[in-house]
Order: C-alpha cells, then sequence, then structure tokens
C-alpha cells in the first residue's frame, strides 16, 4: 500500500561498477515528495549514474531504490509513467516543429489522443513559446531548446522531474527563467531532483542537497546547514587600485588561501591575524588604495570545496567552461 507519505525516491546501498571502475559505492539518499533535491559533485562522482539507475536506464549490481514507492528493479515501467526526464543534451527533434514535438512526446507517455494537443499548447504558453509553435525547433535559441525539453518531459503530467544540467550553456536571462519556471513547477506539486555544476544555482533552488564524490555520499543537509559546517575560517573578498602580488598576500599573516577572482581577491584566514587592518597596511604600503573590502559568510562553494576535496582550480575551470558555453548559446 502506498501512502502519500512514501517519499518520492528512496536510495539504499546503491553500488555499481563498469568492469574496473566503481561508479556508486554505497550511496543511500532519501528525497521527500513536493521537494527540491540538488545532487552535486566533480566531473566523474557518480551523479549521472544515480539519475540513470534512479529513472531505469541503468541496472544496480546490488542495493535498492524506490521511485514514487515502486521498486524500480521490478516495477520499471510504472514509475517511468509517473515521472518525467530532463538529460542535460537534449532528446528533442530539430527537424520537428515544437507543437509537433509535444504531441509526439504526448503520444510515446500515453496522453489520450483527444487530450494532447490541448496539453501541447498549454506547455507551450507556460514556456513561452506560443508564438513559436509552428516554427522547425532547428532555428530555436539553446534556451529555447531547453525550455521545450523541459515541456515535453511534463507532457504526461509527472508527479516527478528529473533535471541533469537543467541551465548548462543557458546565457543568463535563459537560465534566470528556467529557475523561475522550476519554482514554479515545485510550488504546483512537482518533485524535482537535479544535478547541477553551478553552486549558486543548487543555493538558490534545493531545500536539500547531497554531495556526492568518488562514488559516496560525502554530505546531506540543507544548503544552509551545509554552508554552517563550514567554520573556524575567516573570508574576505578585496579589490585594489592596481594590481596587488598574489604572493604577498599569501604572506601575511594568517593567510591560508589567496585566489584570484577577476579584479579582486578572496582570502581566507586561520586564526591569527586582522583580516581588515593586515590588508589596508598591505595596501599603504604598497602604494595601493583598497577599493572594496567585505568580509564574507561561507558559501555553498565553500562547503563543496571543503567537504569533496575537489581542487578550487577544478571549479574555477568549470566556471570558465560554462562561460564560454553561455558565449556560444
Amino acid at each position: 500500500m502506498r501512502t502519500i507519505n512514501t517519499p518520492a525516491i528512496t536510495a539504499t546501498d546503491l553500488h555499481k561498477k563498469y568492469g574496473s571502475l566503481t561508479a556508486l559505492d554505497g550511496v543511500s539518499f532519501t528525497v521527500e515528495k513536493g521537494s527540491i533535491f540538488g545532487l552535486l559533485g566533480p566531473n566523474g562522482a557518480g551523479k549521472t549514474t544515480t539519475i540513470r539507475v534512479l529513472t531505469g536506464l541503468t541496472r544496480l549490481d546490488s542495493g535498492e531504490a524506490t521511485v514514487l514507492g515502486f521498486n524500480i528493479t521490478e516495477e520499471n515501467l510504472r514509475a517511468k509513467a509517473r515521472i518525467g526526464v530532463v538529460p542535460e543534451v537534449s532528446n528533442i527533434y530539430e527537424e520537428m516543429t515544437a507543437l509537433d514535438n509535444l504531441i509526439f512526446s504526448g503520444e510515446l507517455y500515453g496522453v489520450i489522443h483527444t487530450e494532447r494537443k490541448g496539453r501541447a499548447l498549454e506547455l507551450l504558453e507556460e514556456f513561452n513559446l506560443v508564438d513559436r509553435a509552428e516554427d522547425i525547433v532547428l532555428g530555436y535559441s539553446r534556451g529555447m531548446k531547453r525550455r521545450l525539453t523541459i515541456a515535453c518531459a511534463l507532457m504526461h503530467r509527472p508527479e516527478l522531474l528529473f533535471l541533469d544540467e537543467p541551465t548548462t550553456g543557458l546565457d543568463v536571462q535563459s537560465a534566470h527563467q528556467l529557475r523561475d519556471q522550476i519554482r514554479r513547477l515545485n510550488k504546483e506539486g512537482v518533485t524535482v531532483l537535479l544535478t547541477t555544476h553551478y553552486l549558486e544555482e543548487a543555493d538558490q533552488l534545493c531545500d536539500q542537497i547531497g554531495m556526492i564524490s568518488s562514488g559516496r555520499i560525502v554530505a546531506l543537509d540543507s544548503p544552509e546547514r551545509l554552508k554552517a559546517s563550514v567554520t573556524g575560517d575567516r573570508v574576505v573578498e578585496v579589490s585594489f587600485s592596481a594590481p596587488a602580488s598574489e604572493r604577498e598576500l599569501a604572506a601575511l599573516l594568517g593567510v591560508v588561501e589567496v585566489r584570484r577572482l577577476g579584479d579582486k581577491f578572496r582570502i581566507t584566514y586561520a586564526g591569527m591575524g586582522e583580516p581588515v587592518s593586515e590588508l589596508v597596511d598591505y595596501a599603504r604600503g604598497s602604494g595601493l588604495r583598497v577599493e572594496t573590502l567585505n568580509t564574507l559568510k561561507p558559501s555553498l562553494e565553500d562547503a563543496f570545496l571543503k567537504i569533496t576535496g575537489t581542487p578550487p582550480d577544478e571549479v574555477l575551470r568549470e566556471k570558465e567552461q560554462q562561460k564560454q558555453r553561455r558565449m556560444d548559446a
């Protein structure tokens, strides 16, 4: 008997190997109905394998997963009928119109013939695509294609939506619109599990976050509690009137890390030293002027770096790649 209190997802001790590679090594977590759950981790950590298992595309070596109360191994088809899946790479047909894509998706999901067009038009309106409904998708922008991909996954009104990197490659405005649409869907009762490399996005959207590294869940909590777990260090962001020496900043009393972020430096202090006075004295002695100086609370990125052990350079490199994708969009 499946009750209203049944979690949307339960994953219990999931194991999966591909040859000698361990993709999942005892993954366990729960996603409550009506929530937005974020699965975060460095490249190769096991995020995509976890989604493939939960959507019935990959079989487990051991462990158990239930989706909307259905065992994903034994009741695969029943679970799939009630979920929507949006892969990282859009799976729409670019030689077809948006309307035809939606109608075809409705046919695949078993939406009643007489309801398909009405449901398609409703989604085109919701995702701001109604003016381009009869246009071939090949001419769409990347943001429009992404919105259409999500709309197709919603044709059968799923209770649970899987989003794999939903805003990757989108320009800032398109990504903002898509996040608003995810929030609206969630308010309407749709449970969402998403993976994302945008840590700020996860912080803004998610009720709960699971951090995965080397096939294991290494942290599972709300964004605010994860950020609060990064204690003991003080972080200051500073910019100067002229280029400063990263080496000299790193040599200041109590500094444990210096990271250059555009025209600013993010400096982490341990227990010793007084950040403000140290930086003002440094600027004065170097013939510089402090332009901006802010004491920062730990961010989700700080928590992610500390908990997963991901090198800061890897996160910075991913941000640069994301920026390039947006420029190419």
